[in-house]
């Protein structure tokens, strides 16, 4: 696996949780682990339905205002702009992050972890319609049995995205990658430069 580094190691990520789970789920606290390794500050977030006890995720627009703000607050915790910062998150959570960079908010590079690509059993209904505006670094992880995306619907759907594109599929898994924490970890963690 060679991936396109980052130009720069970034001064800190955001990562963000899927509809159904929060800021513990496994995946990010293992990403999190990783990255902090390598001398990367991380801030995982929880959404304001979360928060709130609620189980229905916000609106789009809502969930946009928590990434930006959550960035802007990292961003002035380390001194540093919102470009130095990696975004991303799990399934919703990186496709809000996405959505937020396709509507100006900068970052170093987004982190997508089991991008929903569409809905089960619903290839028509692409959530792609931002991907021309995204003109930053990208790193997709999936497992190649993804009912949310095939490797080759996701690879297709990318394209249209300006910014160097990485993917990396874990064979055998499904849309949760149970049990392969470690390997999206250690992923995430490689595709930092080490300078």
């Amino acid at each position: 696996m060679t991936l396109k580094l980052l130009p720069f190691k970034p001064a800190g990520a955001l990562l963000t949780p899927g509809a159904g789970s929060g800021r513990e789920h496994p995946t990010l606290c293992a990403v999190d682990s990783a990255l902090e390794a390598r001398g990367v500050p991380v801030l995982r977030i929880d959404f304001p339905y979360r928060l709130a006890g609620r189980r229905a995720p916000d609106r789009p627009a809502v969930l946009i205002e928590a990434v930006r703000e959550a960035a802007g607050g990292l961003a002035d915790e380390l001194n540093v702009g919102p470009e130095r910062l990696i975004l991303g998150g799990r399934s919703m959570g990186g496709r809000i992050c996405s959505l937020s960079v396709a509507l100006g908010l900068p970052c170093a590079g987004l982190l997508l972890v089991s991008y929903p690509l569409h809905p089960p059993g619903r290839p028509e209904r692409l959530r792609t319609e931002h991907f021309g505006q995204i003109d930053v670094p990208c790193l997709f992880i999936s497992g190649d049995r993804d009912a949310f995306g095939s490797p080759s619907e996701l690879e297709a759907a990318t394209v249209s995205i300006t910014g160097p594109v990485d993917h990396v599929w874990i064979a055998g898994a499904d849309h949760s990658l149970r049990n392969r924490d470690a390997e999206v970890a250690a992923i995430a963690a490689s595709w930092l430069p080490d300078v």
